[in-house]
């Protein structure tokens, strides 16, 4: 079902976090599959073993995309994704980690390019099953301002 969340309805500091997610060894492979990145250091056990982390990893990108697609939950017909910032892979994802990730309204502001719009910032946190962030991002929304007529 649909949510109309408006501009002024978002609250800095609101956090929700995401149900978990098992990182599995089909996950991995698939995904060098789809990206074409093949590097030893998520496809060849024993080149990882000599990496410091000691063993493969799985890809950033990979992490980014289950780590997002959790917070995939509501459709929000008047918001919309203008783009991601700020991101980084502070530790390592491995088979049979599970994360989740925390969502917090970090900022929001008018957008003076577009009237009618504000721009809301959510931080973005995946986290194993350690407590560690393995991921961090910040999701930009462009999000409608409340129609005058439905704020009556």
């Amino acid at each position: 079902m649909e949510k109309l969340e408006y501009f002024e309805d978002y609250e800095i500091g609101a956090q929700r976090t995401t149900t978990g997610r098992t990182i599995t060894e089909t996950d991995i492979v698939f995904h060098a599959g789809h990206s074409g990145d093949f590097f030893p250091h998520h496809m060849d056990a024993e080149f990882a073993k000599g990496t410091p982390f000691g063993q493969r990893i799985a890809h950033g990108t990979m992490t980014f995309t289950i780590g997002i697609g959790l917070t995939a939950t509501q459709i929000n017909p008047v918001a919309f994704t203008y783009g991601y910032e700020r991101l980084r892979f502070p530790k390592p994802v491995f088979a049979n980690d599970t994360i989740r990730t925390r969502v917090t309204i970090k900022d929001k502001a008018p957008e003076p390019k577009r009237p009618g719009f504000g721009k809301v910032v959510e931080a973005c946190e995946v986290i194993n099953q350690r407590g560690e962030t393995v991921m961090y991002c910040e999701h930009v929304l462009l999000v409608q301002c409340r129609p005058v007529e439905a704020a009556a």
